[in-house]
């Protein structure tokens, strides 16, 4: 079977950065694999089946380890993706990707999306990392299938054209930190622990951590970091930058949703379009990137918002964005 796209809604389709698109199979860890990320920039078309299937197949099909809670009234456009797996302390197997393929594709086709809170439910972790029980049991080839998937999901989560936030509590370990690492904002409380010990099990981190932690912390910091499997506590993650803030145990959340709000009350196609413009820039030569910005902006010249944000400045109130 051909794979079928999954891709973020956008502005004259092109919202996520056009040059990370992915391509992921129509079915999930258990049904079929992810195929690798594939550079394209060319449009995507959905197929006619899965704007009518897509939404009762999340809600069929979910895990019971991952969920999604849509905040409401003045804070709509916030949605939180809990982790609640506390028996392994958030540790992802099958079930666990499944559910966050399933939750970071509903939030992929929520046109009401603005920020996203990665958040847990387990008190003190927020994710031990894979699940090395199951992964005892699986074969070579199987494990490779699980990272690869699992390597695309954090790549699709990377890839939203909205802002995400992973909110840390406690221990932020291998896939775990791996997963943070993939968000744009990084928030935890003091208590917070960061590490990738995968050298100490004969494996390197398979999911972006090689590639994502340099491009973070500097090539030197992440090696010795890598090559030794060395924690290090919040204080050291805000110094060498790996979050963005660190508060008081217990008040990462409250912190991240500040800073949610406040995402909120912008202009949403504005915020897609930083991002896109962001993220797509670093990725190439200085002319083309300062191109893509000019393209980004143009593409919000004509929109309603822009228009409200004027007329609320020369009014003095607060603007009413509609996302149009």
């Amino acid at each position: 079977m051909s794979p079928l796209p999954f891709i973020a809604r956008s502005i004259s389709n092109h919202c996520r950065r056009s040059s990370k698109p992915y391509y992921f199979s129509s079915q999930l860890f258990d049904l079929g694999k992810f195929t690798e990320p594939v550079k394209n920039n060319s449009s995507y078309h959905r197929h006619p089946w899965i704007k009518q299937s897509i939404r009762t197949l999340i809600l069929q099909s979910a895990s019971e380890s991952v969920r999604l809670k849509r905040l409401l009234d003045v804070d709509s456009g916030i949605i939180e993706v809990k982790l609640d797996r506390p028996e392994a302390k958030n540790a992802i197997g099958k079930d666990m990707l499944r559910g966050l393929q399933h939750t970071l594709e509903a939030i992929n086709e929520d046109s009401s999306a603005n920020v996203v809170m990665i958040c847990s439910s387990v008190p003190r972790v927020f994710c031990a990392g894979a699940d090395l029980k199951e992964r005892r049991t699986m074969s070579p080839s199987d494990t490779q299938a699980f990272v690869n998937s699992l390597r695309s999901a954090f790549s699709f989560l990377e890839g939203l054209c909205i802002p995400t936030i992973a909110v840390i509590e406690g221990a932020a370990l291998g896939g775990g930190l791996e997963m943070a690492l993939s968000c744009d904002l990084r928030i935890c409380g003091e208590d917070a622990v960061f590490g990738m010990p995968e050298t100490g099990l004969a494996i390197i981190p398979g999911a972006g951590g090689t590639q994502r932690l340099p491009r973070l912390v500097g090539k030197s910091v992440a090696k010795e970091l890598i090559f030794t499997g060395r924690k290090i506590d919040a204080r050291d993650a805000i110094s060498m930058g790996l979050v963005n803030y660190c508060v008081p145990a217990g008040g990462a959340h409250l912190k991240a949703l500040e800073v949610a709000r406040d995402i909120n009350q912008k202009g949403p196609l504005a915020i897609r379009m930083a991002k896109r413009s962001i993220d797509g820039g670093l990725e190439i030569d200085f002319p083309s990137a300062l191109a893509l910005e000019e393209e980004c902006y143009e593409q919000l010249l004509n929109t309603k918002d822009r228009l409200e944000g004027l007329a609320a400045f020369s009014e003095k109130r607060k603007p009413r964005y509609k996302g149009e």
